[in-house]
């Protein structure tokens, strides 16, 4: 782990390799030196949950941070599809990374992974809707991960997460718990919970929360499914990386 006085927006964007890093007017200089020990500290965990490069958490570099632009009443963080964009808010972002990137991967998968997608189409829709994948072992291990969250053992029906975010949806007029890509990204919180990373600002709260109660998180055997899922494709996306870095030229 990178010692503390060596942290800095600009080491985290030349080690994984990110497009771009903005950091908001008002953030001032300490907030923004002590937000990227915590941005370090997160990537560092996260990039042990998928055991993979760091140009894995990147995404190839395509991907930009924003640390405390903009933001929306209410939002602690957002992912942009248009702009390819990861944001926190100052204030309230902690505990929201791995929720955002899952949203950012899930985006970029989706083009790669599965044939005529629209420009922001993710992954787990086109998966849901039927669209046609492209064939590769690492493709049919994807669509594992989002079988196990969406649907039942057999594939006949709706997953034990659906009925509750369709439940929590229902019960406050809105459609947004339970679009595939929410649930998907909430189930990778999951997971990535379960790995125990060493802090709480890549992700808190699928475990104990209100949300949690609820069952919006997985639950029981389904999240060990999912978490085993999820396990089998990081760990091979991550060895397939490592080989292609390894080869010379």
């Amino acid at each position: 782990m990178t010692a503390h006085a060596d942290i800095s927006f600009v080491t985290i964007r030349r080690r994984f390799d990110f497009r771009s890093i903005e950091i908001g007017r008002w953030v001032t200089p300490a907030e923004r030196d002590r937000a990227a020990g915590y941005f370090l500290h997160a990537l560092e965990d996260l990039m042990a949950a998928l055991q993979g490069p760091e140009h894995l958490v990147s995404l190839r570099g395509t991907l930009g941070l924003q640390y405390g632009i903009g933001g929306q009443l209410g939002v602690a963080a957002h992912y942009l599809p248009a702009s390819r964009q990861l944001a926190l808010a100052k204030n309230a972002g902690a505990g929201s990374l791995a929720h955002e990137w899952f949203h950012a991967f899930d985006h970029y998968i989706g083009a790669k992974a599965f044939l005529h997608t629209a420009p922001l189409q993710f992954a787990s829709s086109a998966w849901l809707e039927g669209t046609a994948q492209r064939r590769h072992p690492l493709n049919q291990r994807l669509a594992d991960c989002l079988k196990a969250v969406l649907l039942t053992d057999d594939g006949t029906a709706p997953s034990q997460l659906f009925e509750a975010s369709q439940k929590a949806d229902n019960q406050l007029k809105v459609l947004y718990y339970a679009r595939p890509e929410e649930m998907c990204a909430r189930a990778f919180e999951a997971f990535v919970e379960d790995c125990q990373p060493g802090n709480r600002f890549l992700v808190n709260g699928t475990i104990q929360s209100d949300e949690a109660h609820a069952g919006l998180y997985p639950q029981g055997r389904q999240r060990q499914q999912i978490n085993q899922a999820f396990e089998r494709y990081f760990s091979a996306l991550g060895q397939a990386l490592y080989r292609e870095q390894e080869k010379p030229g």
